[in-house]
């Protein structure tokens, strides 16, 4: 049905968007996703999705009486104007702007100043189903499909057509002067450097807490990583803190060394921003091995954290 709309749409624009209010949400504000992905790199399409997503098309409460179309909650830095509302939690606090066009370079930022989402930028901003899974795998919502929610939104509407716009009108570049990559840290900011390993191999080798890691990619298994790497995959699986072989996702990190006993010294804790992550997810966001994060939080449980719960990343 949304792609018989879309088909319509092209011919009578104004009919279908009064019929249709994501129509009319994507005609409204991809200009400004369009305009945030020459910014700062973020994909119009990935933009437009989450928003239809994340507010409605513009008709949730969240989006209408806060103008926060990206569901962004509060977390220990943000010093702005608040909304309160139920969602994991009983009266939780959300961010709260001035206008929708404040919300999406608002969300811009978030992406670009998280060190969890750094690897995205690594992906093409062309494969919008890689940056989906990524969010998805980063913590951005607790929703299982939340991915497949963003590409069936992506490939229904077409949206991926803005990203294709967006490198007409200029060249992307993997940061803009003015937005330098950060990390929140309680009230602090401070720089993350995500650097880049020169090894004689064709996929790209990144650094995480000066552990060397991968990102996966479609057909990729634990083993075949291990095999490409010269190591065993007892190895490679003991490097990533897991017990056994298991299926391995497209967009997933894989440590190709040891992960270092505590985080870096900007990174003393971490503060839950969502359910759904477990100590593994957190010890991979990281690179920080899962038994030290254990120990550091006196925890023996596999429970997936809660939102607004501190884990510790260092012997304090």
């Amino acid at each position: 049905m949304k792609r018989f709309l879309f088909l319509v749409a092209a011919v009578m624009p104004g009919l279908c968007a009064a019929q249709n209010p994501q129509l009319d949400y994507i005609e409204k504000y991809a200009p400004l996703a369009i305009a945030e992905m020459e910014r700062t790199g973020v994909p119009a399409s990935i933009t437009l999705a989450q928003a239809l997503v994340e507010s409605g098309a513009g008709r949730s409460v969240l989006a209408v009486r806060a103008n926060n179309h990206f569901g962004l909650k509060c977390h220990g830095e943000w010093t702005g104007d608040t909304f309160y509302k139920d969602d994991d939690r009983t009266q939780e606090c959300f961010r709260a702007y001035a206008s929708a066009e404040e919300s999406y370079r608002a969300h811009s930022d978030f992406l670009r100043g998280r060190e969890r989402y750094q690897g995205l930028f690594d992906l093409d901003p062309t494969d919008y189903k890689a940056w989906a899974r990524g969010l998805r795998q980063a913590g951005y919502a607790t929703d299982r499909r939340y991915a497949e929610k963003l590409i069936d939104s992506i490939e229904d509407f077409q949206l991926y057509r803005f990203d294709e716009q967006a490198f007409a009108q200029t060249a992307p570049a993997p940061a803009t002067p003015d937005l330098p990559q950060v990390a929140a840290v309680g009230e602090r900011r401070i720089p993350v450097a995500v650097e880049s390993l020169t090894l004689p191999l064709s996929r790209k080798v990144l650094e995480r807490n000066g552990v060397p890691y991968v990102i996966s990619i479609e057909g990729d298994s634990y083993s075949s990583l291990a095999a490409s790497y010269h190591m065993s995959p007892k190895q490679i699986l003991r490097y990533n803190d897991l017990p056994y072989e298991q299926e391995l996702e497209p967009d997933t990190i894989v440590y190709l060394a040891r992960k270092k006993p505590q985080a870096e010294l900007g990174w003393p804790r971490y503060e839950v921003e969502t359910g759904g992550l477990t100590l593994w997810d957190i010890s991979q966001m990281f690179g920080v091995q899962l038994k030290k994060i254990r120990l550091y939080n006196s925890y023996r449980g596999e429970g997936p954290a809660r939102p607004g719960e501190t884990i510790l990343l260092r012997k304090l």
